[in-house]
């Protein structure tokens, strides 16, 4: 019986995937995301005082992949150290572990970004506080130095609203909507969303995905907060 392979990646496909990710990042410790058998995401916060972290099929594992049959009960370990986190396969599984596509052998220092594979489980690796490193949050700053007017920002607060409170099916309002809430025309709405699109860089997205890209990027730059909404 061949093992079911995960619909999606680690990465955040929804708003509040993301948002949860934002909030861990903010935390600055390293974590670890994953998804479980169903689809659904995981996140293993690496918290001060932990030496060691288990990947594995067994469930004391800290990672544990119950649902992969390609993974070993005690598959491989990241030692930790401070912020520092190494993956650690010391041939305990016959499949190996795998960082951004390269098998380990022996040991691996893991940096901000990589993605790690278990059997066919990949977990994407984050450490906020590496110096250098890419980070998921966009500066609220530089969104203001792109020159996010009030005006934009309002129209970005009524497209992010249904997103309040983590809501995982919510539909971004039509120019319709927001124009009624804004008491602006949807020809103004339209005007504010393109400048929008253009400086969060979700232009060149298919239409139907723009909006959810705006709204993840807005929500994921920390300029909307849940305050707002």
């Amino acid at each position: 019986m061949s093992t079911p392979e995960p619909p999606l990646g680690p990465k955040a496909q929804t708003a509040p995937e993301l948002k949860e990710q934002i909030e861990a990042e903010r935390g600055g410790r390293p974590f670890l995301v994953y998804r479980n058998e169903e689809g659904e995401q995981q996140l293993v916060i690496v918290e001060e005082g932990t030496d060691e972290i288990w990947i594995g099929r067994a469930d004391q594992a800290a990672l544990a992949l119950t649902w992969d049959q390609e993974v070993s009960s005690l598959h491989a370990h990241i030692d930790v150290v401070g912020d520092v986190c190494t993956l650690v396969d010391d041939g305990l599984s016959k499949n190996g572990s795998f960082v951004n596509g390269e098998r380990v052998r022996g040991r691996a220092r893991l940096r901000d970004g990589d993605m790690l594979r278990f059997g066919i489980t990949v977990v994407l690796y984050r450490a906020p506080g590496e110096s250098g490193g890419d980070s998921t949050v966009m500066s609220a700053d530089a969104l203001d130095a792109a020159g996010v007017s009030p005006a934009q920002r309002r129209v970005l607060i009524a497209l992010c609203r249904p997103f309040k409170d983590t809501a995982a099916f919510a539909t971004p309002p039509t120019n319709q909507e927001i124009g009624a809430e804004l008491h602006l025309s949807v020809d103004a709405v339209k005007t504010h969303l393109r400048a929008l699109f253009q400086k969060f860089g979700v232009e060149e997205l298919p239409q139907q995905q723009k909006r959810v890209a705006l709204v993840q990027r807005a929500l994921q730059s920390g300029l909307i907060s849940e305050r707002d909404l």
